[in-house]
């Protein structure tokens, strides 16, 4: 084991779909893994998470600063992975995404200064930027306003410059763009990161903030509204149906396989330098929601996506950020090529 990683650490959402894979990369480092986790019987059902996972398993809410604290007993850093994640079905969610990503962010940086535990790496997310990085020829780097239902519905989806109405060419986000949350998970996030960086200053400890980007692999949650959108388009393709892509299609994103994802956890615990840092998780290989839909459905031999023009007013055009910092900083850089990933994930197990 390297010996900038610590003996033992927590992962709270460890049985969840990106924990897991953090808890597997830790695990092949020689660190020794507790998890703090729900264990939702909608993703467990009667199995036990500590056989699957091979680690010790406390069950309990981030919320409940009891279980936290028992949790934290002994682990000399903490992989903050536990969120309620998604766009959400209505504003019928708020409470529980403030619930449990921000109250119980507060819950674990509270225990965490009781517990004298000084190493946070905390997963973020690209919303936290809202529309990514937009350049206008007149006016330079711009900030377009929120999408307009009226411009939506007639099937105008790339915002255009606030001041002269031109065209907007998108540009690489870099982390120290403002940060814009458009959806009720976007500000869950931001406040994520608000509170993880006044517990740094309180504390003097590390705080590594990953903001990961379209996360995909094995283990997906299956058939949920809440699940990223590739795990969406191959639960359609699951059962036969073509997946229905939304707006036109040609929205950017970076999608990073989720095996990426905990190795950028891995380097980030090791980074264990005081301060507050926020890096970009991502493959550094944009695609659309289109080629991802049409890659899928090439790779499971299933029907052609269906581009339908529906949209989710909480979603952004385009963004698509910059994996400089992530290499500068940790030294890591994404390794799993979009086309293996995806051949891969069009028969992976889901959740």
């Amino acid at each position: 084991m390297p010996e900038s990683l610590p003996a033992r650490v927590l992962v709270t959402g460890g049985a969840g779909f990106i924990g897991s894979h953090v808890c597997e990369a830790l695990l092949a480092e020689g660190v020794e893994v507790r998890v703090l986790d729900a264990v939702l019987p909608a993703a467990w059902g009667d199995r036990r998470p500590d056989e699957q996972l091979g680690v010790e398993v406390v069950r309990g809410d981030v919320r409940d600063a009891e279980a936290v604290r028992k949790a934290l007993a002994g682990v000399g850093a903490v992989l903050h992975e536990a969120a309620m994640v998604g766009l959400g079905v209505d504003l019928a969610d708020l409470p529980a995404y403030a619930g449990i990503n921000d109250l119980g962010t507060a819950v674990v940086l509270a225990e965490m200064a009781r517990a004298q535990v000084h190493r946070l790496v905390l997963a973020s997310s690209m919303v936290v930027y809202g529309e990514g990085r937009w350049l206008c020829s007149e006016h330079a780097d711009v900030r377009p306003a929120p999408r307009r239902v009226e411009d939506l519905d007639a099937g105008r989806f790339e915002p255009r410059c606030p001041t002269c109405s031109r065209a907007l060419r998108w540009a690489l986000v870099e982390e120290t763009a403002a940060l814009d949350p458009r959806s009720v998970y976007a500000a869950t996030k931001v406040a994520q990161e608000h509170l993880a960086s006044s517990w740094q200053r309180g504390t003097g400890g590390s705080v590594v903030a990953l903001r990961y980007h379209n996360v995909y692999g094995p283990r997906m949650p299956r058939d949920t509204p809440y699940s990223g959108v590739a795990a969406i388009f191959r639960s359609a393709l699951e059962r036969g149906e073509a997946p229905r892509v939304f707006e036109d299609g040609a929205q950017q994103r970076d999608f990073v396989h989720v095996r990426d994802v905990a190795a950028a956890n891995v380097a980030a615990l090791a980074h264990g330098e005081a301060g507050f840092t926020a890096v970009n998780v991502c493959s550094g290989e944009p695609r659309t929601v289109g080629d991802v839909a049409a890659a899928l459905a090439r790779a499971s031999g299933g029907p052609a996506p269906v581009v339908t023009g529906e949209y989710r007013l909480g979603d952004v055009r385009h963004v698509v950020a910059s994996p400089a910092r992530a290499e500068q900083v940790l030294g890591f850089r994404a390794s799993v090529p979009f086309a293996e990933g995806v051949e891969e994930f069009a028969s992976a197990p889901l959740r």
